[in-house]
């Protein structure tokens, strides 16, 4: 694999400010594609070579829609922006067409029992939060400090999906456990700047604009890792937020644990949020915000979920 072509790849990715697991996912969908083709460089390779890989995903590997169209866009991106290819040819590739599925949408019991089925820590507090607010996985546990604000019963999300920012509320039956929760983190905190450590990353350039930022308590994950690491570009000794899995283990047990048979994930907790929400009579353009989509035809799904019965009609049989 071209070390250089990666290099150009990531440059291209980062120059565009797309998000660092968008850069990762393209990478590894180049590297695929290389591979595919015997370790061509794909400067040598063309629009029947990209169809050929894309039809091997599809028949042999079986893959969903998405993540055919998510392989295309990646090798869009790839001979647009870094091999400057012409659009023409490009601009014929056909995307998959994506199937219409609703959402799993868990009831209030079903919440309730899931949570109650995860054991105390902070997992537990993470998807307790999910549901709470509506808020991704990623959404949540990039959350610093600074953006949770209690006297205003607000959450600031930073860079969501699309890097757009969006508020959303804090539950007030959160305050409590979430407050006990910072305090833990505050403490350990300073017992890292004690150490010598203590630093966080800091988005964008702002480290170099603000060189002791990355140490302040503002700036620190509300979710940090366990564990502390070395940066390899300052040397600081930095702790990363807690991991994604470490939360989606915990909550897939407790999920089998429930016997619930529906196949539900931490993304469950937002789906349910926005569907509980429409229920209780909040309008959907409300729905809208909180969840931060930039299309309110994507919040209409939850008001198919929200209809019982075959597109909500009583069935006769009911009234026998």
């Amino acid at each position: 694999m071209p070390a250089k072509l990666l290099a150009r790849l990531r440059q291209a990715v980062r120059l565009r400010h797309y998000s660092p697991r968008t850069e990762d996912v393209y990478v590894r969908w180049v590297i695929r594609f290389v591979k595919f083709h015997g370790m061509r460089h794909p400067s040598e390779l063309g629009r029947e070579d990209i169809s050929r890989f894309l039809s091997s995903l599809a028949v042999q590997r079986n893959v969903g829609a998405s993540t055919q169209n998510q392989a295309l866009a990646a090798l869009l991106f790839l001979y647009r922006h870094v091999l400057g290819s012409a659009v023409g040819w490009l601009n014929d590739m056909v995307h998959a067409k994506r199937s219409n599925r609703l959402p799993v949408v868990l009831s209030r019991a079903e919440v309730r029992s899931v949570l109650g089925w995860m054991p105390e820590g902070v997992p537990r507090l993470v998807a307790t939060l999910l549901y709470g607010t509506g808020m991704r996985l990623l959404e949540g546990l990039e959350l610093r400090v600074k953006d949770v604000d209690f006297a205003g019963h607000e959450i600031l999300v930073r860079a969501g999906k699309g890097d757009r920012d969006r508020v959303t509320m804090l539950p007030d039956a959160m305050h409590g456990q979430l407050q006990r929760h910072l305090s833990a983190v505050q403490h350990q905190h300073e017992e890292d700047l004690g150490d010598g450590a203590g630093w966080v990353a800091l988005p964008y350039a702002l480290a170099s604009k603000y060189p002791n930022a990355g140490r302040e308590w503002g700036w620190q994950w509300v979710f940090p890792a366990t564990r502390a690491y070395v940066d390899a570009v300052t040397g600081e000794r930095r702790r990363h937020h807690l991991h994604e899995t470490v939360v989606q283990r915990t909550f897939r047990e407790a999920v089998r644990a429930s016997a619930i048979a529906k196949r539900a994930s931490c993304h469950t907790l937002r789906h349910s949020f926005a569907t509980h929400l429409l229920e209780t009579g909040y309008d959907i353009r409300t729905v809208q915000e909180l969840l931060g989509h930039r299309d309110v035809r994507t919040t209409m799904i939850y008001t198919h979920v929200l209809k019982r019965g075959g597109l909500g009609v009583r069935s006769p049989m009911d009234s026998l």
